[in-house]
């Protein structure tokens, strides 16, 4: 499926209605350039599950924890790591078995931990003008703006 989004806002409610029909254990691998919308999409992932707070860039700690909505997201940054062999060194056993949905920036980075993921690529077609393509998941047939 393939959505165009003309400001942070639209690419915010494309997540948020992508998190609202998300099943625990889901895992989403972004991939989008530097400042392509991978962390407003997220903002919007983390509002369709029902997290309210302020969400951010995983960056420097490597993965961010929102709980207190219907699911539990834990948005993690792979641009420092090398392999999927560092994935599984820093726990991501565990945050699959905890029930959430895992939104992993950099995917690329980690592909042989990706293999069932819903694949989300945010392309920079302008200023605020984004491709945003969304593949793989049986909770897609329910993705409605």
């Amino acid at each position: 499926m393939e959505y165009i989004t003309n400001s942070p806002e639209e690419t915010e409610a494309l997540g948020a209605a992508l998190g609202r029909v998300l099943t625990p254990g889901t895992v989403i691998a972004y991939r989008g350039d530097l400042g392509a919308g991978k962390t407003a999409f997220t903002r919007g992932l983390a509002r369709g599950l029902g997290y309210s707070d302020m969400v951010t860039s995983p960056t420097y700690t490597i993965v961010n924890e929102y709980l207190g909505g219907r699911l539990p997201l834990f948005h993690f940054d792979m641009y420092r790591l090398r392999s999927a062999e560092d994935l599984w060194d820093i726990g991501w056993e565990d945050y699959l078995d905890r029930g959430g949905v895992c939104a992993v920036e950099w995917s690329e980075n980690v592909a042989e931990a990706m293999e069932d993921a819903i694949s989300v690529t945010i392309e920079k077609l302008g200023e605020n003008t984004r491709r945003i393509t969304i593949e793989g998941g049986e909770s897609l047939a329910d993705l409605s703006l």
